[in-house]
């Protein structure tokens, strides 16, 4: 999706090329243009058929690029009202299965019970700290399915915080002041 005002247009796959506009509202801050596009590549053999979730939905930059490469189901987590009433726009414009707008905030979602996901996008906003105790939650809470692959970006002045231990870093990047990271998850063996 390319960025111009309030405004995206999707990238690749079914809705190429259509925009979707998203509302100003603080800490909203799309996945930039270049770091989607790598993001995507590095995703597209896992995306077709998969259960991704969007944690940090925002724009849906993240969630709609996705669905529209050939995942299965999307959930987008948002706690902004004008956001979430965005976002379900945006699918309906699109007419949009698989997509699922839920407004929670992202911790409380994972406070919930959990059901398996295969791709979690986890962009929170700009410059928190809420990276580490995300990844924890998403592991121990049984969001994950078996090999699951987990976006992670942040700011690029602060040091990626651990990961659980079964997590490996399957690609990483940098652009600007964004860091960003696709972490892939490895089945714990209990023999």
């Amino acid at each position: 999706m390319k960025r111009a005002g309030n405004e995206l247009r999707i990238i690749a796959g079914q809705w190429r090329g259509r925009r979707v506009a998203f509302p100003d509202s603080e800490g909203l801050r799309p996945t930039g243009d270049r770091i989607r596009e790598t993001l995507f590549n590095w995703l597209q053999a896992y995306l077709p058929g998969a259960r991704c979730l969007d944690l940090f939905a925002g724009s849906g930059a993240l969630g709609l690029e996705a669905l529209s490469r050939g995942a299965a189901e999307v959930v987008f987590v948002e706690r902004a009202r004008p956001v979430v009433q965005s976002l379900e726009a945006n699918l309906s414009k699109l007419q949009a299965q698989g997509g699922r707008v839920i407004q929670l905030d992202a911790m409380r979602y994972l406070d919930g019970a959990p059901r398996p996901f295969d791709v979690v996008f986890l962009d929170p906003p700009f410059g928190s700290d809420i990276i580490g105790a995300c990844c924890s939650r998403l592991e121990d809470g049984g969001w994950l399915s078996a090999d699951a692959f987990v976006y992670l970006e942040h700011d690029a002045a602060k040091p990626l915080p651990p990961l659980p231990p079964n997590w490996s870093l399957h690609r990483s990047g940098r652009a600007g002041q964004v860091a960003y990271h696709l972490a892939r998850r490895a089945l714990v063996s209990t023999s």
